[in-house]
């Protein structure tokens, strides 16, 4: 009993820093903040930063600083190194004249070791505009797409999971079939026991390849949940396995046919969203009408995705989305993970067939399409998805939308942006 409470708690484990996870605290803190309370600001005005180094509390009087300034993941404008003699120092920023967000970095030197933190000014971000192409056969890429899936039976498989479920909750690893005759997907479905109707939350993943615990919490509640990997293996298998598999075979996964459309490898995961709906949606016990898809970073995209392309979703939450106007890079400023077209990737990856492609999956040309509400939260200073990336697609919304700041998180959340988001999606599923 207690090595499968301890298997249990390891995969939840696993599965929490890829959206919800916060960093670690560190004995040395390095607090770096824009002078705005809502560090946001019109083209051309000033920002000012307040670097400061804590100790045990208090200011680390003459603390050894290097700070750089610039548009964020572009080359620093400025570049200074400085003593803090009373631990604090305003440092003139600059400003913008065209929309975007403005980076400050800082690096303490505090008895031989290095403490890092930012701060990120945004110029008028509701006014950024995507850079990626909106292909004019889009729609029929994906209806085309949508219509091979309907041929393939699902042929679903359940599996009870005794050791996961609990007084009111029964736990089943699922495999669909899904893309193409004999290709696999894989998750945990959570099932209210006591007999009725329910409404269904998907749940996509974060970006990387491990096991899934499932969401029984929600499932208590009287939520069926499914969430589910994106690999096309079991979501139960040992985490050394997905380690060995991150590392080898699927490592650099969201490059695989980039030069193709009908075969990047972001097609089946699309697909595999959609006949995840599929199954939910079939469920004796689902109540036939309240569907909602949930995620964050990959996750983000793909609760985009997922509502755009099927209208049985009537609500999205989606945590700082990838895969948002990865063009940028190539128009002078920050693209979307996972960063195509940055200085890394660039020289490998700007050809016309790549740069076509990604005009089919970027998730703006998605979120041009969303129809049904949705609740959105990032921060201001997530150097994996970058703001301006997000904004690009956020912006192009035009169903009902709700966007939740956490200004100084980065590629993570705070326990109340959790909360916010299963509040909102347990208050639309359930109607209170």
């Amino acid at each position: 009993m207690f090595k499968k409470l301890a298997l249990l708690t390891l995969i939840w484990a696993l599965c929490l820093p890829i959206a919800f996870s916060q960093p670690t605290e560190k004995f040395v803190k390095v607090l770096v903040a824009a002078d705005h309370a809502d560090w946001t600001y019109k083209l051309g005005e000033k920002v000012k930063f307040t670097i400061a180094v804590f100790k045990n509390g208090n200011l680390v009087k003459d603390a050894k600083v290097r700070y750089e300034i610039g548009p964020e993941k572009q080359e620093p404008s400025k570049k200074e190194a400085i003593s803090l003699a009373t631990g604090s120092q305003i440092i003139d920023g600059g400003t913008m004249t065209i929309s975007g967000f403005l980076r400050c970095v800082a690096i303490a030197e505090i008895d031989g070791k290095e403490y890092r933190n930012l701060s990120t000014a945004a110029f008028e971000p509701l006014t950024i505009s995507p850079t990626v192409e909106n292909p004019a056969d889009f729609d029929t890429f994906w209806r085309e797409a949508k219509d091979e899936l309907a041929k393939i039976p699902i042929d679903a498989k359940m599996t009870l999971l005794p050791e996961r479920c609990t007084e009111k909750v029964n736990v089943y690893h699922v495999n669909l079939q899904n893309f193409k005759i004999g290709a696999r997907l894989y998750g945990i479905l959570c099932v209210p026991k006591k007999e009725g109707k329910y409404p269904a939350l998907l749940q996509v993943p974060g970006a990387g390849v491990r096991p899934y615990g499932g969401d029984i919490n929600n499932a208590e509640k009287g939520i069926i949940t499914f969430q589910i990997g994106i690999h096309g293996i079991p979501v139960t298998m040992e985490p050394s396995v997905y380690t060995d598999l991150g590392a080898g075979i699927l490592n650099g996964y969201p490059n695989y046919n980039l030069d193709d459309k009908n075969r990047f490898f972001y097609k089946r995961v699309y697909m595999g969203c959609v006949r995840a709906n599929d199954f939910l949606t079939s469920l004796p016990q689902y109540d036939g009408s309240n569907l909602a898809v949930t995620g964050g970073s990959q996750g983000g995209a793909l609760s985009i995705v997922t509502a755009a392309l099927d209208s049985r979703v009537k609500w999205l939450g989606a945590f700082y989305p990838a895969l948002a106007d990865v063009t940028g890079y190539l128009k002078g400023r920050a693209g979307g993970w996972p960063h195509y077209f940055d200085k890394l990737g660039r020289a490998y990856n700007e050809t016309k067939e790549k740069i076509a492609t990604v005009g089919y999956y970027d998730v703006v040309n998605f979120a041009r399409r969303v129809k049904v509400p949705g609740m959105y939260s990032w921060g201001f200073n997530d150097e994996t998805c970058p703001p301006t990336s997000m904004y690009a697609a956020y912006n192009v919304i035009t169903a009902p939308k709700e966007l939740f700041l956490a200004l100084d998180t980065g590629h993570w959340t705070y326990p109340e942006q959790g909360e916010k988001m299963n509040n909102w999606l347990q208050e639309k599923l359930k109607g209170k």
